[in-house]
């Protein structure tokens, strides 16, 4: 892998992570996410317009996969407003990639191999102790399911619809209609002043955050492979179970980290 794409890769990684972590320390996580998905689709804007390429064809996509992202954003506000980050993230983003293989391989009739069978198997254990064993508690890892689910959703049906428009264009038309729909819904709950409130620089550094990211992961594809790429940028699971614990004083122990690491690790043999 050349370093620049490794590089690229790991920048990815990194705002991920980032856009994720504050969110979750938002006083109020769901105004915060309304911020953040205006936010970004006003500031790319303009380049999406110099690089705009998309036919009529795309449009069934851009619905369907709008309907997985809205559900996404709900669930992530709601889930970082009741469990630990350290929980959700890794559990989300290790369970995605499990649940896009198990659909390919059952419902579409793709192939699999020995070393995405261990992957599957890496993540289910990394998954557990992320969890821990001994704790009652499993709404983080619920809401982190329900997240991998949208997830998968959206990756199944983007796989298609990107065949009809540029990347950046593709990703500003599908966020577009969630960023109305979660707007509309938090604004009539919570009201205007709450996102208003809300409008701070963490808020705004999320929403550039959530496309800037996905701005480093074309870079990298454009210098290495997609395996690699992926198996780098999900080093996001990691580094967000620290950010947890420095940041936001979840308790993290060792049991936790190894989770996260088993995740990474199963995610590396999927891809």
């Amino acid at each position: 892998m050349p370093a620049t794409a490794l590089a690229f890769a790991l920048a990815a990684a990194v705002l991920h992570a980032g856009w994720n972590l504050l969110l979750a320390r938002a006083p109020d996580v769901e105004s915060a996410a309304v911020v953040a998905l205006v936010t970004a689709e006003i500031v790319f804007a303009p380049v999406v317009v110099v690089v705009w390429r998309a036919d009529a064809r795309v449009w069934p996509w851009l619905v369907g996969s709008g309907l997985f992202e809205t559900a996404y954003f709900a669930l992530l506000a709601a889930a970082y407003r009741r469990a630990p980050l350290s929980v959700v993230y890794p559990v989300a983003r290790g369970g995605a990639p499990v649940l896009v293989l198990a659909v390919s391989v059952v419902v579409l009739g793709h192939a699999t191999s020995w070393s995405q069978a261990g992957g599957v198997a890496l993540v289910v254990c990394g998954v557990l102790l992320v969890r821990g064993i001994a704790d009652a508690d499993g709404r983080g890892v619920l809401f982190g399911l329900a997240i991998a689910g949208c997830i998968c959703g959206y990756t199944l049906i983007d796989k298609q619809g990107i065949r009809h428009a540029g990347p950046l264009p593709y990703l500003e038309l599908s966020m577009l209609g969630p960023t109305v729909l979660y707007a509309a819904a938090v604004l009539k709950v919570r009201g205007g002043a709450a996102v208003r409130a809300a409008a701070g620089l963490p808020a705004f550094a999320a929403g550039v955050s959530t496309f800037a990211a996905y701005a480093f992961v074309l870079a990298a594809l454009a210098r290495a492979s997609a395996a690699s790429v992926a198996a780098v940028r999900e080093t996001s699971v990691v580094l967000a179970t620290a950010l947890a614990a420095a940041v936001l004083r979840e308790r993290v122990g060792v049991t936790r980290v190894a989770g996260a690491v088993l995740v990474v690790a199963g995610i590396a043999l999927l891809a």
